[in-house]
């Protein structure tokens, strides 16, 4: 079973049962804020000792243990230390003296979000139409593109718009003008524009990424999700990527401490260290396939007036006819198996079976 928000999260059975105890078979979109909620609850249940507000100033490892070292003086220790900390990770800063700094990639985002009274209170028709349908709807234009889905068993609509960036550099945030938002999509969609009248703010979002680490792991540290492979939100699985890494890590981890036999005699850092090689080696591919994946979604999204963009319509125009895709489709979007690959694979049966090939090997 899968839960999905924007980023289509894949979240664990038991998470997953409590989405469906709240929001029905019927939606599978949850807002990230409340998934979050799911997870603390999840986590606070299981036991976690959970210590809110720590600033990471530095990271050691010493033989039997790695040191994180916060900015308050607070020192924690453990056999394992996984960076989970996002595009500016401090993790990453601290352990990898060769990393990579996000750069601007000239596209900035707006949000808004709208309860579904709210868009039912403009009283508008071709809105309703969009609220009925229940579903994800993309506007695509040059250099830009807008998406709008709902949220929370349709009780909320997500509302982003994408479209070059005019925020000054080295700046992630600031408060943008109502009117330039409005005139940026001017003469588009009337259902879209009419619903953009009703934001009242005008927050953007500078959308920043960086390469790729050529290496997660180093020793007993080990990054996940944005730290070390960002993504950009084109094709919705950055979050979703995150989430599989840790599921990955959870089942590797696990499954070596079901195992006493394999860290007797000493041997546990070693083979904890051999874990975390294991898990980068089986999430390397899929994420760099995700990467570039949404990066083939943005040239989708944003191609210029011109033979591209008729082509794209064209195929886009027979689906929506036939119910299918050409067969041969260079876009993510129209590639039936890329799809059921990124959405349909089972990353528990994998991530088990490799880790018994590896137990293997390592008792040969």
């Amino acid at each position: 079973m899968r839960a999905y928000n924007s980023g289509r999260i894949l979240a664990r059975k038991d998470v997953c049962r409590r989405i469906v105890d709240l929001y029905g078979t019927e939606w599978m979109v949850i807002h990230r804020a409340r998934y979050h909620a799911l997870l603390l609850d999840e986590a606070t249940r299981l036991g976690v000792d959970i210590h809110p507000g720590c600033e990471v100033q530095d990271v050691e490892v010493r033989p039997d243990s790695t040191v994180v070292r916060l900015h308050d003086g607070r020192t924690f220790a453990g056999h394992v230390v996984i960076g989970a900390d996002g595009l500016w990770s401090q993790m990453r800063r601290s352990a990898w003296q060769d990393h990579t700094e996000p750069s601007e990639t000239g596209d900035l985002a707006y949000r808004g979000t709208f309860s579904a009274d709210q868009l039912k209170d403009m009283r508008d028709e071709g809105v309703d139409e969009l609220l009925e349908a229940s579903d994800v709807q993309v506007w695509m234009g040059p250099g830009k593109h807008v998406v709008f889905y709902p949220l929370n068993g349709g009780t909320q609509y997500n509302l982003v718009l994408l479209r070059p960036d005019n925020l000054p550099p080295n700046t992630r945030t600031g408060v943008g003008s109502l009117d330039e938002m409005r005139q940026t999509f001017e003469g588009w969609d009337p259902r879209l524009t009419r619903m953009i009248a009703q934001l009242d703010t005008a927050l953007k979002w500078k959308l920043c990424h960086c390469e790729e680490l050529e290496t997660w792991v180093k020793g007993s540290i080990a990054l996940l999700g944005d730290a070390c492979h960002p993504t950009l939100p084109y094709q919705a699985q950055g979050a979703a990527m995150a989430v599989e890494d840790g599921l990955v890590l959870g089942v590797l981890l696990g499954r070596l401490q079901q195992s006493p036999e394999l860290t007797q005699d000493g041997t546990k850092q070693q083979a904890l260290n051999q874990v975390l090689a294991l898990y980068e080696r089986l999430r390397k591919a899929r994420t760099t396939i995700n990467v570039q994946g949404a990066l083939n979604m943005r040239d989708f999204f944003h191609l210029g007036d011109g033979e591209e963009q008729v082509w794209r319509d064209g195929i886009m125009r027979e689906y929506n006819e036939s119910g299918a895709w050409p067969e041969g489709c260079r876009w993510n979007w129209g590639d039936v198996g890329y799809e059921r690959s990124l959405l349909g694979f089972d990353l528990v049966v994998d991530a088990g079976g490799q880790f018994d090939r590896w137990r293997e090997g390592r008792e040969a």
